[in-house]
């Protein structure tokens, strides 16, 4: 159980923290490690995420569900719950229970609402000289 309170300075360290775990797990890493080109612009722009998120304070900028969508493939459920998994830990670790427990809850929302985006996809479209079958003269 930690004991850092909810502000900046303690979702830095929870980030470099959890990060660094992600890096260095057996499953997790090989994904990560690869499609993270600077470790600490990247760092720094997570740090950024969860203070606006967590502390309304709209330091982040981006744009979560593009970025994510390029890497889709390795979005499976069992990879989301091992990251859900490496975070719940972290959070357990370093900040204190409530907190950790916020941190926790929000991070299930945002992982539902990823895999929700990354596993969505449109059905192919007919090509143009297709029957449409959705005219009422067709259903007689």
């Amino acid at each position: 159980m930690g004991n850092l309170t909810l502000d900046d300075a303690a979702l830095k360290q929870l980030v470099d923290a959890f990060y660094a775990r992600v890096r260095a797990d057996e499953v997790l890493g090989p994904i990560f490690n690869p499609a993270i080109g600077d470790w600490g612009e990247h760092l720094e722009k997570l740090t950024a995420f969860w203070s606006s998120v967590m502390l309304s304070s709209g330091r982040y900028k981006g744009q979560p569900v593009p970025a994510h969508l390029k890497h889709r493939d390795h979005m499976n459920p069992a990879n989301f719950d091992r990251w859900l998994g490496l975070w719940c830990e972290v959070t357990g670790e370093l900040m204190q229970p409530d907190v950790a427990a916020q941190l926790q809850a929000k991070a299930e929302r945002i992982a539902e609402s990823l895999q929700l985006a990354t596993s969505f996809r449109m059905p192919p479209r007919a090509p143009a000289n297709s029957p449409d079958f959705s005219k009422s003269e067709l259903i007689s």
